[in-house]
């Protein structure tokens, strides 16, 4: 979301940036928005009169009854009377036409940053960097279904019975490896300096709007039934939540947390090996990194956030690249996000594994998350991204450190959260053993 004083000031800009996103038909948005702010300014106006003449009239009043001009007085008094009802018909007029503007404000989209590249969907996307060697098996590859039921680990059937599809069961040493995964994350974090959290799992619907779109509210967000609650999507939402309303010193940012959560959505694959398989899945287990900042250090940690995520990989052996995202592909609330891909040697492919975004100002002045400082008060900038959902991680080391017998090696940096262990076997053999 962006101020109303930028659309005002800068129109044509703000439409410019709509067409660079390939949404021509937001254009009337622009003009829309400013015909209500027009008239909202001109009520706003005529309200702040009515209370100049108001304050005008209480003075004359007083006057009138020390001089002990009675009459004078009373008619004073009841022209004073009419005037809160209609100041109060004003307020009204105003909070109707803001809520209509808010409205087509939070579907005007976020000015992109100035290095963002122009492109119309995700196939224009940029790649930055590539990390990791690629490893050439002499076996046929198996993807990670295959190889984590026949290790006898990963249950899709079952889930599917109990919870229908897009859940499954992690069973013996795969499920270890899932929270080896979640300790190791929250140690890599806490090493760098940011600060752990645990949040809750259910969000208000006035803070999901402020960082979620109300298109994304509706495709992803699961609605506890008779309560103004939903199931969280990524612990980025509570966590930015947690500032809602709030005004925080200069002298305390930056501030740099990270949390782990089950997280919750509605999306899923429709077709192929997504409706059995951990890459999309209703429920999945995830650690987040947020920053929020000054806005002149926003792109500084922009970069950071980035390097966390690229050294992360690089500790999990797992080939990857970075992909920034084109204009077209950015979510309205983001000035400049990309997306780190790890290699799928059964797709002879990247896959997204994580997401780094920069909300600018957008998120905080839709929850009026304040900075205090520089004597005067402005909106923080904030940042989010993804360390690791375990479940894709999962999906990245299975097919990368699989072995010709079905077995995987397990990354040295998760061994000591493995007991030491090396390799996951099947639990078939492990039996006969």
């Amino acid at each position: 979301m962006i101020s109303i004083d930028f659309i005002r000031e800068n129109p044509e800009a703000v439409k410019e940036n709509i067409k660079k996103k390939f949404q021509e038909d937001k254009l009337p948005l622009v003009d829309e928005v400013l015909k209500l702010d027009e008239k909202w300014r001109k009520i706003k106006y005529e309200e702040d009169n009515l209370r100049k003449e108001r304050n005008n009239i209480s003075k004359e009043i007083n006057k009138k009854k020390k001089s002990q001009e009675t009459e004078e007085a009373e008619n004073l008094i009841k022209k004073a009377k009419s005037i809160p009802e209609k100041i109060e018909k004003f307020q009204k007029q105003r909070k109707d036409l803001k809520e209509k503007i808010d409205e087509i404000m939070y579907k005007i989209p976020n000015i992109i940053h100035h290095s963002v590249p122009v492109g119309k969907d995700d196939s224009e996307n940029v790649e930055q960097g590539r990390y990791g060697k690629v490893k050439e098996f002499d076996f046929t590859v198996k993807n990670h279904i295959e190889l984590g039921e026949e290790l006898g680990m990963l249950d899709f059937d079952t889930s599917s019975d109990v919870s229908g599809k897009g859940f499954y069961y992690l069973r013996g040493d795969l499920a270890l490896l899932n929270q080896a995964m979640i300790n190791f994350a929250r140690d890599f974090m806490v090493e760098k300096e940011f600060e752990y959290v645990e949040p809750p799992l259910l969000i208000r619907e006035d803070v999901l709007k402020g960082v979620y779109s109300n298109e994304e509210i509706e495709q992803m967000s699961y609605k506890i039934a008779d309560e103004d609650l939903y199931l969280i999507a990524t612990s980025e939402h509570p966590m930015i939540g947690q500032f809602i309303n709030s005004t925080i010193r200069a002298k305390d940012l930056p501030i740099k947390q990270t949390a782990y959560s089950m997280c919750f959505r509605k999306e899923i694959g429709s077709h192929g090996i997504d409706e059995k398989g951990l890459f999309r899945t209703h429920q999945f287990n995830k650690q987040e990194m947020i920053v929020l900042c000054e806005p002149e250090d926003s792109y500084k940690w922009y970069d950071e956030m980035l390097n966390h995520s690229v050294e992360f990989f690089k500790k999990l052996e797992v080939p990857i690249r970075v992909l920034e995202s084109c204009s077209g592909d950015l979510a309205d609330l983001k000035a400049k996000g990309c997306d780190l891909e790890a290699w799928s040697p059964r797709q002879k492919d990247y896959f997204e594994i994580t997401s780094l975004s920069n909300m600018e100002a957008a998120q905080a002045r839709r929850l009026n998350i304040k900075v205090e400082g520089k004597g005067e008060r402005y909106y923080a900038h904030t940042l989010n991204n993804t360390v690791v959902a375990t479940s894709r991680a999962m999906v990245a080391i299975m097919e990368n450190h699989q072995n010709k017998d079905g077995s995987i090696n397990i990354p040295k940096a998760l061994q000591p959260y493995m007991n030491g262990k090396k390799k996951i076997i099947s639990r078939k053999k492990d039996k006969k053993e």
